[in-house]
Order: C-alpha cells, then sequence, then structure tokens
C-alpha cells in the first residue's frame, strides 16, 4: 500500500480502533517514549553509541508491547498485519504520523469523552 494510501486508511480506521480509556492513556504515555527512543537510536547509530542504540531498541519495544497489550481492551482492534516489513511501516506511520494527528485534532479527547459517556 503506498504510504498516501496507508496514512489516509489508519486515519479513517483510528476512532473505531482507539476509544478504550486504558488504550489511550497509555498510547498518550507510550507513543512520545517510542518517539524519543526512535531518535535516540538512529544518533546512537550514526554516533557509534552501542549500549545507548540497545536501550532505545529496549525503549521502543516495551512501548509497543504495551500499546499492544492495551489494543485487547478495545472493542474493534486493529486489522493484523499481513508480514513483519507491513507491521514495522504501519507501526511507524502510527506513532510519527497517526497518533501525533490523532491528539492535535482533539481527536483523543473526544474518544475519552466519548469513553465517559458509555
Amino acid at each position: 500500500m503506498p504510504l498516501v494510501q496507508l496514512v489516509k486508511w489508519q486515519w479513517l480506521d483510528y476512532t473505531r480502533t482507539h476509544c478504550s480509556r486504558r488504550n489511550l492513556r497509555v498510547h498518550f504515555a507510550t507513543v512520545p517514549a517510542f518517539l524519543a527512543a526512535n531518535a535516540v537510536l538512529v544518533a546512537a547509530l550514526l554516533l557509534g553509541m552501542w549500549i545507548a542504540a540497545t536501550l532505545s531498541l529496549a525503549v521502543m519495544a516495551v512501548s509497543l508491547a504495551w500499546q499492544g497489550r492495551c489494543h485487547r481492551d478495545e472493542p474493534e482492534r486493529p486489522e493484523p498485519f499481513s508480514g513483519p516489513a507491513e507491521a514495522v511501516v504501519r507501526v511507524l506511520v502510527e506513532q510519527w504520523v497517526t497518533f501525533p494527528r490523532f491528539v492535535i485534532s482533539g481527536g483523543w479527547t473526544r474518544a475519552l469523552r466519548e469513553h465517559d459517556k458509555r
């Protein structure tokens, strides 16, 4: 799937698969951690700082594992990954584009309010 199409597809499906209070809060905490660790990983690799690279990979893994665990709380789960390459691309797009857009657009706050109404 072309990147532009993936971004559009993820955005249209995001509210449906991100509405549980726990999942919303966990994403709010772990996406910034993932992004920071992702940036540290790139810098650490460029500078040959292998311990920092390893630690950043660990932070990214814990962040994604926690997010994945909290997706079990959702009434509707995201589409399964079709393979490892697609998983990497979808995760990076979600972390760097879709979730920040969800927060900035007010979608995260609306989803929390809607959860309270249920």
